[in-house]
């Protein structure tokens, strides 16, 4: 799901950065873009939700209906819908690709699985939602090695500020991983009051 709009105004129009490289602009202009974007905004609580639901979307980069189903699946989960829709979410394969350091950005983490570059348990994988589960192991295929992005990605070129995640056994040499287990919401590294979207989603 590409979306043509620059990744920087995107990141400026929901208050995150989306990527290492929208970081130091957002410092410098921590405001929605447009001539207005420092104006004050009426702000109903339809739209805070619709806001924060955009947010959690955006991290992921999932399409509308990609993330309704996973809200119809975490709601049928029991527990807190909005910690089984981020864990829903993070269980997705292009997400745990960028969590693991092996991609720098979950754009190039889509690319990687979309290009037929990741296999799960030895069988290639293509699809970015695909749902990894405990104990499978992920790696780049034989194969894609020696391509510029994975020996950058060996290197630790791609490692995630702070420590992986701990559900998460990493072999960088190797450009390997494997989902210990199903994650925790607190330990899941996305900027969102998930309680905001579940509401978005049950009005």
């Amino acid at each position: 799901m590409n979306q043509s709009r620059p990744k920087v105004k995107k990141s400026r129009a929901l208050g995150i950065a989306l990527t290492p490289k929208a970081v130091k602009y957002f410092e410098a202009r921590p405001y929605p873009p447009g001539e207005h974007g420092r104006g004050r905004k009426q702000t109903s609580d339809y739209k805070v939700r619709l806001l924060e639901k955009q947010r959690l979307r955006a991290q992921y980069d999932i399409s509308e209906r990609q993330m309704a189903r996973a809200y119809d699946r975490a709601r049928k989960a029991g527990g807190k819908t909005g910690e089984a829709l981020v864990i829903e979410l993070e269980r997705r394969l292009d997400a745990l690709v960028l969590r693991s350091g092996i991609a720098r950005t979950i754009y190039q983490s889509r690319q990687m699985v979309t290009h037929g570059h990741i296999e799960v348990n030895g069988r290639k994988v293509d699809k970015p939602s695909f749902r990894v589960r405990p104990d499978d192991v992920v790696m780049v295929r034989e194969r894609s090695r020696d391509k510029h992005p994975f020996q950058v990605a060996r290197e630790g070129g791609y490692a995630p500020d702070g420590e992986t995640p701990r559900y998460l056994q990493v072999n960088l040499m190797a450009l390997a991983f494997r989902l210990d287990r199903d994650p925790n919401r607190k330990e899941i590294p996305v900027i969102c009051d998930e309680q905001l979207v579940v509401e978005y989603y049950a009005r």
